[in-house]
C-alpha cells in the first residue's frame, strides 16, 4: 500500500478515519527515516514539475510571460518596416525556434518551461494569419496599416479568422504535447472570440447598448467555460494528482469572464445585489467541493465588493456599521479557522449532497 495525502483524504471522506487521525498519521509517516512510505520517491518525481511557488518556477513563468507579451501585448510600430512578407518570415522563424525549444525541453523532462515555450509558439498564430491576410490584400486600407497591434486591446469581428486558426493549431498542439499551460492561450482566445462574436452580432442586429451586450456575453461565456472546465477536471483528476492540471487555466479564464461580466452588470435593486452576494457565496462553496482555491478567491472578492457597497451606499451615515463590519470580518476569520480544522469533514458533507456518480468521479482522482 502506498501512503499519500490523497489516500488519507479519501479515507477520511469514506469515514474510515477522522481528519485529525489522518493528519497525525501523515506527520508520523513523514517523521520516519524513509519518509514512511515506499512511494515517497515516486511521489516526489511525479510532482517535481507540478506548478508551485518555487524560485525556479517563478523564473520560468516570468521569462515565459515576458516572451509571450513581447509578441502579443507589446508589439510596436517598429515591426511595420518589415512589411507583411517580412513579418510572416520572422513569425515563422520564431515559431520554428519555439517548436524546437519545446521538443528539446520535453526530452529533458522539463514540462513547465516546455509548456511556456509551446504557448509562445501558439500565440504567434494570429500574427502569422494577419501577415498572410495582409499579403493577400485583406488589410489594405490606411486605417488597417498596422491593425494587429489592436488585436489584444479592441473588440472587432474581423479577428475571427485569426482566432479560429489559433484554436485549431492549439487543439493540435495540446493533442501532441499534453502540456497543461497550452490551455491558457486557448482559453484566452475563446474569450476573445466571444467578445468579437458579440460585437459582430450586435452590429448586425443594430444594437446600441454594446457595453451591456459585452457584459452579458462575458458572463454567459464564462459560465460555459466553467462547465467545460468541470468536465475536464472530472475526467483528468488522476492526471492532476500527477502534477498535470489541465483544468486550472480553464477555471481561471472562466472565472475571470463570468465574475468580471457579473460584477460589471448593473443591479437596479437591492434584491439583485443580494443575488450577486449569494452567487459569490456559492463560488466559495464550489471551491470546497472541487478543492479549487480560485473559486474562493473570486467569491471572496465578490463578498468584499458587496460589503463595500453596503458601507458606501446603504449604511454610509451609520455610526454602527464600521463596528458591525469589523465583527463580520472577525467572524469570517473564525470561520476560516473552523474550516481549516474541519476541512475534510466539511468537504465530505458538501460532496454527499452531489449525485453518487459525481462523488465517484471526484473520489477517483484522490
Amino acid at each position: 500500500m502506498k501512503l499519500s495525502p490523497t489516500w488519507l483524504a479519501a479515507a477520511v471522506r469514506r469515514g474510515i478515519i477522522t481528519g485529525q487521525q489522518a493528519d497525525a498519521l501523515w506527520a508520523f509517516a513523514q517523521a520516519q527515516p524513509d519518509g514512511g512510505t515506499d512511494a515517497a520517491p515516486i511521489r516526489r518525481s511525479a510532482h517535481a514539475e507540478a506548478p508551485a511557488l518555487r524560485p525556479a518556477h517563478i523564473l520560468y513563468y516570468l521569462g515565459g510571460l515576458v516572451a509571450i507579451g513581447a509578441m502579443t501585448l507589446f508589439m510596436t510600430l517598429g515591426w511595420e518596416r518589415f512589411g507583411r512578407g517580412g513579418l510572416l518570415a520572422i513569425t515563422l522563424v520564431y515559431a520554428l525556434i519555439g517548436w524546437g525549444i519545446t521538443e528539446w525541453l520535453l526530452r529533458q523532462n522539463l514540462r513547465i518551461p516546455a509548456g511556456l515555450s509551446a504557448a509562445f509558439t501558439l500565440v504567434l498564430v494570429p500574427l502569422a494569419v494577419y501577415a498572410v491576410q495582409g499579403a493577400l490584400g485583406l488589410w489594405s486600407t490606411e486605417a488597417d496599416r498596422w491593425a494587429y497591434r489592436d488585436y489584444h486591446r479592441w473588440v472587432d469581428g474581423r479577428w475571427l479568422t485569426m482566432e479560429l486558426a489559433t484554436l485549431a493549431v492549439g487543439a493540435l498542439m495540446l493533442w501532441r504535447y499534453r502540456l497543461p499551460f497550452l490551455v491558457m492561450p486557448i482559453a484566452g482566445t475563446l474569450w476573445y472570440m466571444s467578445m468579437d462574436l458579440a460585437r459582430l452580432l450586435t452590429s448586425c442586429a443594430g444594437c446600441r447598448d454594446l457595453w451591456g451586450a459585452y457584459k452579458m456575453v462575458s458572463a454567459l461565456f464564462g459560465l460555459i467555460v466553467l462547465l467545460a472546465a468541470l468536465a475536464v477536471d472530472l475526467r483528468t483528476r488522476r492526471a492532476r494528482r500527477e502534477g498535470r492540471d489541465y483544468a486550472f487555466w480553464l477555471y481561471l479564464a472562466g472565472l475571470m469572464a463570468f465574475w468580471g461580466g457579473l460584477t460589471a452588470m448593473d443591479a437596479n435593486s437591492e434584491w439583485g445585489k443580494f443575488g450577486y452576494l449569494c452567487i459569490n457565496l456559492l463560488l466559495i462553496a464550489v471551491s470546497a467541493v472541487l478543492s479549487r482555491r480560485a473559486f474562493a478567491v473570486f467569491g471572496g472578492l465578490g463578498v468584499a465588493a458587496y460589503l463595500g457597497y453596503l458601507a458606501w451606499n446603504v449604511f454610509r451615515d451609520s455610526l454602527a456599521f464600521p463596528f458591525v463590519l469589523t465583527l463580520i470580518g472577525a467572524a469570517i476569520i473564525g470561520l476560516g479557522i473552523l474550516w481549516q480544522r474541519n476541512e475534510h469533514a466539511l468537504t465530505q458533507r458538501l460532496r454527499s449532497a452531489l449525485p453518487r456518480a459525481w462523488q465517484t468521479l471526484l473520489e477517483a482522482g484522490e
